[in-house]
């Protein structure tokens, strides 16, 4: 199948904040993806299940990538983001099913504590990140893998309001 017919894989992404408006990142452990060390930084995302509501996938994926359960809701991006992985790494990506993502991006506040987030052991998943630490939401966009950084841009304008 030709890059340009493969479909996009429905997401969901989150943007946790704390109370001091700084936004959750995690350091990815692997992925074909990876150019340098600088660009291994995300916030949670991740896939909705068959059937799932895309808020409902929002708070499963935070909790299988971190295993924070205390958030509220901030609010959503209506529109649905795109992005295109790099058409070399198809083949090693989610077994060459998919050109890329479509995401629903929700912003979150975390009310708990930082000792409740667990990367290393998260809640009945295998662990996605090495590290991770609050930073600045338009600091953001500059860590990621460049491939995403557009998708990253509008979610830090959209919800600018919400961060430090």
């Amino acid at each position: 199948m030709r890059f340009e017919d493969l479909p996009y894989r429905p997401c969901v992404g989150v943007v946790l904040l704390n109370r001091q408006g700084l936004v959750f990142i995690g350091q990815r452990i692997d992925g074909p993806e990876h150019i340098d060390l600088t660009h291994t930084w995300q916030m949670p995302q991740g896939g909705i299940d068959e059937g799932e509501e895309p808020w409902a996938a929002a708070v499963r994926e935070l909790r299988e990538e971190t295993n924070i359960r205390s958030v509220e809701r901030l609010g959503e991006i209506a529109d649905w983001l795109k992005y295109d992985i790099p058409r070399e790494i198809v083949g090693q990506a989610w077994r060459g099913k998919y050109r890329g993502q479509t995401q629903k991006w929700f912003a979150m506040r975390f009310t708990g504590n930082d000792d409740e987030i667990d990367v290393e052991h998260p809640a009945g998943h295998e662990p996605e990140f090495s590290a991770w630490r609050w930073e600045r939401l338009q600091k953001i966009p500059d860590l990621v893998v460049p491939f995403k950084r557009a998708v990253y841009d509008r979610v830090a304008a959209e919800f600018r309001q919400f961060g430090k």
